[in-house]
């Protein structure tokens, strides 16, 4: 049985939710592939965090050539996010030769064009699934299942922790300041919120779904984006009261020749299906030329969720490395 040889840049939660959804179904993989998939491994600053996977010391690495410049490494899985040291790293990867995956967001926001244009030139695979709603496979259906479309509309709850915000000020009655919190506690929210809040991460969500389903580039700093601190529950109400909800929603659709997009708190009338769309899930309404109007839904965060995206890329580009 061929073995796949893996290197993980970065153990975190994402990294260790990837890691344990290897390791629970490691045997389901090798029956449906005939693959070993093995993690060789880790870079990870932080030997003393607490996991609740067991991994051997002697993975563990804290020099990143040890992964990027390897020669028995095939697939590069990079999990440190923001946008710098991961880009360099992806991009060294990339030209040592090696396959690279990534639920790095702000990173493939920032950088969408260079590396791309750098996995094609070094003859690699580059996939991020997991870069756009968790564990919702929506990028591999808009370029692979639907891609006979023409798209007309992406529409979509891209950020848990808004959600889940606007969700408990709409149905548990608490002020935003309560709802955060309880986010916090939750787990869904970051001790610093802003990035979500604010709707930077959203954005960042946007500019990658808009490149793949309309074909242009568009940087996330670009697109209109208003948060949701600035929602009352006065707001909420009025939203109630006409027969809907607020949300944080992604738009971008086909105007005229051109593609109109922004990021905001928007009016959700409760007979769409985005309305019944609470706490910390997500969902994106895409509409085809075609296909019509479809709805992808799901957890759009989590290690395990995010994780089970990460693993089917590198699946499918170990297939790739078999053939």
């Amino acid at each position: 049985m061929k073995q796949i040889r893996i290197g993980l840049l970065g153990m975190g939660n994402i990294g260790t939710g990837t890691y344990k959804t290897l390791e629970m179904n490691k045997a389901h993989i090798m029956a449906g592939t005939g693959l070993d998939l093995a993690i060789t491994r880790i870079l990870e600053k932080d030997l003393a965090r607490k996991r609740d996977v067991t991994v051997a010391p002697e993975q563990f690495t804290q020099e990143a050539a040890d992964i990027l410049e390897a020669p028995d490494i095939d697939i590069v899985i990079e999990l440190l996010g923001g946008i710098e040291p991961a880009t360099g790293f992806m991009l060294t990867a990339m030209q040592n030769g090696k396959h690279v995956v990534t639920a790095n967001k702000a990173a493939v926001a920032a950088n969408y064009d260079k590396l791309l244009n750098t996995a094609r030139a070094n003859r690699v695979m580059f996939r991020f699934e997991a870069s756009v709603g968790g564990g919702i496979p929506i990028l591999n259906a808009l370029t692979a299942a639907l891609i006979a479309n023409e798209y007309e509309e992406i529409r979509g709850i891209l950020n848990g922790t808004t959600n889940y915000i606007l969700t408990q000020m709409a149905e548990g009655g608490l002020s935003y300041e309560q709802a955060l919190k309880s986010a916090q506690a939750q787990g869904f929210a970051e001790a610093d919120p802003t990035a979500d809040v604010e709707g930077h991460d959203v954005a960042n969500k946007l500019s990658i779904l808009i490149s793949l389903a309309f074909g242009k580039r568009v940087p996330p700093e670009t697109i209109p984006t208003v948060g949701i601190t600035g929602i009352t529950m006065r707001d909420i109400e009025n939203a109630s009261a006409q027969g809907g909800k607020l949300k944080l929603i992604a738009l971008a659709r086909k105007k005229g020749g051109d593609i109109e997009y922004s990021v905001g708190p928007t009016f959700v009338a409760n007979a769409h299906p985005l309305a019944g769309v609470n706490n910390e899930f997500n969902a994106i309404f895409v509409k085809g030329n075609a296909v019509g109007e479809l709805m992808f839904y799901g957890k759009g965060a989590g290690p395990l969720p995010t994780g089970s995206a990460v693993m089917g890329d590198v699946i499918e580009i170990a297939r790739a490395v078999a053939r």
